[in-house]
C-alpha cells in the first residue's frame, strides 16, 4: 500500500508539475517596439534569456490604454469586450460586452482562476486609476494604487504578496504607466521616455534578484507585456510606431526562442496562454484569442 502511495504522489507531482507555480505579469505602459530596440535593458534581456521576446506583437484597435490591457486580460477584443476607449465605466459605456458575469464585467483571467483554483491568489498593482475599472475586483486579493506615476512600493509589495503565498498557485499584476506619461509628456523616443524603459529595467532587475534570494525564482513564469507604442506625443492610430509592441515570457514550459518573429501573436491571446500554463480549462466563450503553440515545449 505504501509503494501505491507513492507512485500515486509522484503521478500526482508529475501532473501538477506541467503548471505554472505563479506567474508575475509586468506591464509596461506606452512601450512600443521602437522603444525596445533604442534602450538598454539588461534585466529585461537576462530574465527573458531562456524564453522569448516577440517584437511584432499587434495591440488590438483603437491602440488606446484601457481598451488594450483589457484584451489582455479578458482574451477579448474591444468588439467583445465592449472596452473602446479611456472613460469606460461599468455604469456609463454604449458598447455592451457580449458576456458579463452575475456583477456586470466581462469575465477576467482573475476569475477563472479564481473559480477552476479557489486556493489560487490574486493582486493588481497599478498607478493609473483608470486601469482597475474593467476588472471585477472581488477576484483579486490584493489591490494597490500607487499616486504619482511612482511604482516602486508596488514593486515592494508585490514581493511581500508572493512571499507570503509562496505554497499557493499565484498571479500577479505589476503594471506601471510612467514610460507611457514620459511618450505623452515629452515624445515617444525623447531621451526622457528611453530613460524611463532603462530605469524601471533597473527596478526589474532589483525585483528578479529578491525572488531568487527568497527561492521563489524557478518556478516562476513572468510575461512583459504593453499596450501600444506611440508617436510626437499621442496614439490610438495605425501606424506602425503604435501598433508594433513587444511581448515577452519564460517558464518552465516555454521554449527558448530569443528574439523572435516567428509566431503572430495579439494582446487578446495574453489570457489564454495564462490559461494553459495554470492547466485552466472551459474558456469563457468570449475569449476569442489564442494561445500560440509554438511557443510552448
Amino acid at each position: 500500500m505504501k509503494i501505491k502511495a507513492l507512485i500515486v504522489s509522484l503521478l500526482v507531482l508529475a501532473h501538477t508539475g506541467l503548471y505554472a507555480q505563479r506567474v508575475v505579469i509586468v506591464g509596461l505602459d506606452g512601450f512600443s517596439t521602437e522603444g525596445f530596440k533604442a534602450t538598454k535593458h539588461p534585466n529585461i534581456d537576462k530574465l527573458f534569456e531562456k524564453g522569448l521576446i516577440t517584437l511584432t506583437n499587434r495591440p488590438v484597435m483603437p491602440s488606446v490604454t484601457l481598451p488594450n490591457w483589457t484584451s489582455h486580460l479578458t482574451g477579448q477584443g474591444p468588439e467583445e469586450h465592449g472596452i473602446t476607449a479611456n472613460d469606460w465605466t461599468l455604469s456609463n459605456h454604449p458598447l455592451k460586452a457580449i458576456e458579463i458575469d452575475q456583477d456586470g464585467y466581462s469575465p477576467s483571467i482573475f476569475k477563472l482562476l479564481k473559480d477552476k483554483k479557489p486556493s489560487a491568489k490574486t493582486a493588481f498593482y497599478y498607478n493609473w486609476a483608470e486601469l482597475i475599472n474593467p476588472i471585477n475586483k472581488k477576484y483579486l486579493n490584493e489591490i494597490s494604487f500607487e499616486e504619482g506615476d511612482q511604482y516602486q512600493a508596488n514593486y515592494a509589495k508585490a514581493l511581500k504578496f508572493i512571499e507570503q503565498n509562496r505554497n499557493d498557485p499565484t498571479l500577479v499584476f505589476l503594471y506601471s504607466v510612467h514610460t507611457d506619461h514620459a511618450g505623452h509628456g515629452f515624445g515617444w523616443m525623447s531621451p526622457q521616455y528611453i530613460a524611463a524603459i532603462e530605469e524601471v529595467d533597473v527596478e526589474i532587475g532589483s525585483f528578479i534578484d529578491k525572488l531568487k534570494e527568497q527561492n521563489l525564482y524557478n518556478d516562476t513564469y513572468f510575461l512583459l507585456i504593453t499596450d501600444h507604442g506611440g508617436i510626437k506625443k499621442g496614439h490610438g492610430g495605425v501606424s506602425m510606431n503604435e501598433m508594433q509592441i513587444p511581448w515577452a515570457i519564460t517558464g518552465k514550459k516555454i521554449k527558448n526562442l530569443g528574439v523572435t518573429n516567428s509566431f503572430f501573436n495579439s494582446n487578446k491571446n495574453t489570457s489564454l496562454v495564462l490559461a494553459k500554463i495554470f492547466g485552466l480549462k472551459d474558456i469563457p466563450a468570449s475569449w476569442t484569442g489564442v494561445a500560440p503553440t509554438a511557443i510552448f515545449k
